[in-house]
């Protein structure tokens, strides 16, 4: 079955390749994820330089120029067409206690910019230390827990803008 892929190169270059094309690329791995491509008698060195499966996104070095190149097929195109995006992960709002337990630290306050796994706080439960961090990048909105005090499960902690 010959599927067809929309890529998209550094967020401007369109162009529609089909999986019976790429098959019949003269291309061949020489380590792993450098490639040696032959095409219209003119050789290129490619190296796979980063990849995300989830978003199909990948950074490629073609002969010393980097290029974003982003891949979609057919199932991808439906599930945004129907509204979703592939690899997308739900947004957190706020951060509720786990658990109960007693705030031993809060590191952040209301206003501070923090990015994925930025340390929030430290609660304390069954004799624990479990450090509470951020799952997405952000602003903190507000601050309801204070140090020293408990909390039980599913209590408002920490709240993003």
């Amino acid at each position: 079955m010959n599927q067809k892929f929309n890529t998209k190169v550094n967020d401007s270059l369109q162009f529609t390749i089909d999986s019976e094309s790429a098959k019949n690329l003269d291309l061949i791995e020489t380590k792993p994820q450098l490639f040696h491509l032959l095409e219209q008698s003119k050789p290129s060195n490619i190296q796979i330089i980063d990849s995300n499966f989830n978003t199909k996104t990948y950074t490629i070095k073609v002969n010393n120029n980097s290029y974003t190149v982003k891949i979609e097929d057919d199932l991808d195109a439906l599930i945004k067409s129907l509204g979703f995006e592939v690899g997308a992960s739900k947004m957190v709002n706020d951060i509720k206690a786990p658990m109960p337990g007693l705030i031993l630290d809060i590191m952040v306050k209301a206003g501070d910019q923090v990015t994925v796994d930025t340390p929030l706080l430290i609660l304390e439960a069954m004799k624990m230390e479990n450090s509470i961090v951020s799952p997405r990048d952000g602003v903190i909105k507000s601050v309801s827990g204070t140090k020293g005090n408990t909390v039980d499960k599913g209590e408002l902690l920490i709240e993003f803008e």
